[in-house]
């Protein structure tokens, strides 16, 4: 799967059912499997500011579907 794809799709986070935000940056680590993905969340066009990203863990992923991933804050 292309972080293109991944990119397309809406997190949720599974217990309110809420929209996260979306995925804008992944992290990879030395062995090649993914530590956690950069979601943006409600960015305003003309601010640069970044301290309203947050990371997704990939052991936070409940699901990835066809239209979106599943999460589940802990």
């Amino acid at each position: 799967m292309r972080l293109s794809e991944l990119q397309s799709k809406k997190i949720i986070e599974i217990d309110s059912g809420s929209a996260v935000g979306t995925i804008i940056d992944i992290s990879i680590l030395d062995d090649g499997k993914v530590d956690y993905f950069m979601i943006e969340q409600g960015k305003n066009f003309f601010s640069l500011n970044r301290e309203g990203d947050t990371k997704i863990y990939w052991s936070q992923i409940v699901k990835i579907g066809e239209d979106v991933i599943l999460i589940q804050k802990k």
